[in-house]
């Protein structure tokens, strides 16, 4: 979907304030948060993708003033609520109110939330698929603009590239962030040049890789 949240490629955003020797939490209720979110998506409650499409809900005016764990707050309760496994009442109160609610969800152990802060979590689909783009390839990004969920860039919207290499098979964000269906397919590297994104005043010599799915791209020239 489009939203504030995409701003790659975007002008006058301005500079990135970048704190010297910045600690990994400025306050305490930052270290509640970032546990509460490993420890409900080790439980298995929700997906990557779910909350990655409940930020990009974020109104405008709080997602450019929202400290970065705010953002996280905001996803994982709107998460529990939409899941029916607290009641706004619970929030307000800060008590729990209705624990009939989680009936059924098994905690996680601090075993599988430390290893899950510890180790990259397997994401690759072992099916067999075949890919529908080689290395060398030409592309053109898809010019959509879903309601949904999706990983597709603004800016490379109808923008040429080539393929660079395939990286494996994964699942579709756009469908696995609502729930399904399941949708693996291949996803691949691809270079954009500067000028292609930007217009001839890019530097002639620089480039941008991106990630893509195969539903965010067509053969150029269909």
């Amino acid at each position: 979907m489009n939203g504030i949240h995409d701003i790659g490629g975007m002008d006058n955003i301005g500079p990135m304030n970048i704190e010297k020797d910045e600690p990994v939490f400025h306050e305490d209720w930052e270290k509640k948060v970032f546990g509460l979110t490993f420890a409900t998506l080790a439980a298995g409650i929700y997906a990557t993708d779910e909350v990655r499409y409940l930020t990009e809900t974020i109104p405008p005016q709080d997602y450019l003033t929202f400290k970065y764990y705010e953002k996280w707050l905001y996803s994982l309760e709107l998460m529990m609520l939409n899941k029916n496994l607290i009641t706004k009442e619970e929030l307000e109160s800060g008590k729990v109110l209705a624990p009939e609610l989680a009936t059924g969800v098994e905690a996680a152990t601090p075993e599988r939330v430390q290893y899950g802060m510890n180790n990259r979590l397997p994401v690759f689909v072992d099916v067999d698929i075949a890919p529908k783009f080689k290395a060398g390839d030409a592309i053109i990004a898809k010019n959509i603009n879903p309601l949904h969920h999706t990983r597709l860039p603004r800016y490379i919207r109808g923008k040429r590239g080539v393929i660079e290499m395939r990286h494996g098979i994964f699942l579709l964000p756009d469908t696995n962030a609502h729930g399904g269906p399941d949708k693996p397919q291949h996803v691949y590297n691809v270079k954009f040049s500067a000028r292609e994104l930007w217009g001839e005043d890019a530097p002639a010599a620089d480039h941008v890789h991106i990630d893509l799915f195969d539903d965010y791209m067509d053969q150029a020239g269909q």
